[in-house]
């Protein structure tokens, strides 16, 4: 119980810290993080939760990436369940928290802009549903990729969390235009319930791609990088 309790925390982090800063701060007058700060925040919110449970859970926070693992060899499958589920229940608990603060705010809409991912209208350039299925798929392979060589027994130790917090920076960097970046399907879930509307219809998709492209990652990462017995 206690790796899925540490999952869950972790993910309610990613949450509210990534998502907050896209609705609480993005756009503030003035002085508005904007992209780039977005892109940096949730990059930091893997990093820090990677050092604050990675001890106890391996600090997945991504059901795409358990799932990932688990292709790769280094997971096992009897523990799924239960990391995914934590890993939702954390994202929708972070998104609660994070509604119940952006709603104290008059005239917040939670339809428009509550940081959920989508395509077509409903993409941030306008994206199809194509070029959003694309994304989501080829950067959850790479970040999935970047996982499996920062952790890889031959890595040096201790700088895992580093890469993969500057990889999900990056990927946000390139994948927020597009889809308003998910590569994580508990992320997409935990706003998307509380949206409603679109944001659940196009759900579907932010599970399907990211799921694709971390298995694509693990299988390439093992062909390609792993060591033969």
């Amino acid at each position: 119980m206690k790796p899925c309790a540490a999952e869950f925390v972790g993910t309610f982090w990613l949450v509210l810290a990534g998502c907050g800063s896209g609705v609480l701060a993005a756009a503030f007058p003035e002085v508005g993080i904007g992209l780039l700060g977005v892109s940096f925040a949730f990059g930091f919110a893997v990093l820090t939760m990677a050092y604050a449970i990675g001890p106890v859970s391996g600090c997945h926070l991504n059901p795409a990436v358990s799932l990932g693992l688990v292709a790769a060899g280094r997971f096992q499958a009897s523990s799924l369940p239960g990391y995914i589920a934590a890993q939702v229940l954390g994202a929708i608990a972070g998104g609660g928290v994070l509604y119940l603060i952006a709603s104290g705010k008059a005239g917040f809409d939670v339809t428009t802009g509550f940081a959920t991912t989508g395509y077509g209208a409903h993409s941030p350039g306008g994206y199809t549903l194509l070029a959003g299925f694309i994304s989501e798929t080829v950067m959850t392979m790479m970040l999935m990729f970047i996982i499996l060589g920062a952790t890889d027994s031959r890595a040096p130790k201790g700088f895992a969390p580093i890469a993969i917090g500057l990889a999900v920076t990056l990927i946000l960097l390139i994948s927020i235009p597009v889809t308003n970046a998910s590569v994580n399907p508990a992320r997409s879930t935990g706003v998307a319930v509380l949206a409603g509307g679109s944001a659940l219809a196009q759900l579907w998709l932010f599970w399907a791609a990211p799921i694709l492209g971390a298995l694509i990652g693990a299988v390439l990462y093992r062909t390609i990088a792993e060591e033969a017995p």
